[in-house]
């Protein structure tokens, strides 16, 4: 392949009302670049572009896009030719299409997902060190995606072999189909992770904090300024990925982990961890199950080219929720 994807870089999601959106992300500890009356961008205090998360004020929520950066703006041409290679339609967003970003690409991915790529984003003031901004979750930097799609191993092979993707770990069922995989581009556990469900959908948006301890910081914040029934799982510690993980709904139902305490990836020789599906320590280490909520529920996408919502497909794997035999 002729181009390079470094790592997930952002993503643009709608939400109803910004006011409450504001309100919610602030007190996680992200940190607001810019906004206006339809618009607020929000990025992690050591990022050094102008944002990882876009909220748009819409109608209704739904995810618009995922985006990846890469290394160069040659990039995004080879990009092009090799998706219309393969008889997949493009949609070029020109420079000031959008606040801060260089041209894109966009196009739906093999799983349907609404994907993009960019090579340029505004830079601004890191603030790792403004340890007076520092307040909930002291939110860092954008982690990786989670997509609930139809078909997982579809997917995981595509990214691999033709993306460029590497794998991580993996959880596999009957007859070993693959029923989630994590995969990464970015020498950690993943930048994005497929699972079985009706899709596509994005299942979440995780963002990196500095250490365990402010996960805590972030529930005690939370639940001080009302937000304890937004905690929907966690904290707790991840089997897969050996993460330490708190999942939240944002005042939209958009589902954020606040994650931290995976580990390196870069090594060649990496050998892919498998999980079976109903070992209960896969998804939490220390046994206790997730809601239904995490299996069932999930963002809608749009199309990148009509704008409209896509239509949901049922899994190929029936079996949605592990089965754990404790």
């Amino acid at each position: 392949m002729n181009f390079d994807i470094i790592r997930c870089g952002r993503a643009v999601l709608h939400v109803t009302d910004l006011d409450r959106s504001r309100a919610f992300y602030e007190a996680l500890g992200f940190i607001e670049t810019e906004s206006d009356e339809e618009n607020l961008f929000l990025r992690g205090l050591e990022e050094h572009n102008h944002h990882s998360l876009w909220l748009k004020k819409r109608s209704e929520p739904v995810t618009e896009v995922i985006s990846y950066k890469v290394r160069t703006d040659a990039d995004l041409d080879e990009l092009e030719s090799f998706y219309k290679k393969q008889g997949q339609d493009v949609k070029w967003m020109e420079v000031g299409s959008q606040k801060a970003l260089g041209r894109s690409l966009r196009v739906m991915d093999v799983a349907s997902m609404p994907v993009e790529y960019y090579a340029e984003m505004e830079t601004v003031e890191r603030l790792l060190q403004r340890y007076d901004l520092y307040k909930g979750a002291k939110v860092q930097r954008i982690d990786h995606f989670n997509c609930m799609v139809s078909n997982v191993e579809q997917a995981h092979n595509y990214y691999i072999d033709e993306l460029g993707f590497a794998c991580s770990e993996y959880t596999a069922g009957e007859e070993e189909k693959i029923w989630a995989a994590w995969l990464h581009r970015k020498p950690s556990v993943h930048d994005v992770a497929f699972m079985n469900g009706p899709g596509p959908r994005l299942h979440h948006v995780g963002f990196w904090l500095k250490d365990p301890m402010s996960l805590i910081d972030g529930c005690d914040v939370l639940a001080s300024m009302g937000y304890g029934p937004n905690i929907e799982r966690g904290p707790g510690r991840h089997g897969l990925s050996n993460a330490f993980f708190l999942y939240l709904r944002d005042p939209d139902g958009h589902r954020i982990e606040l994650y931290n305490g995976d580990y390196l990836t870069s090594d060649p020789d990496f050998k892919p961890i498998r999980w079976d599906l109903n070992d209960p320590m896969r998804q939490t280490f220390w046994g206790h199950e997730a809601p239904d909520s995490w299996f069932e529920e999930a963002s809608e996408v749009l199309d990148v080219h009509s704008g409209k919502k896509q239509s949901l497909e049922e899994p190929l794997l029936k079996k949605r929720k592990p089965n754990f035999v404790i």
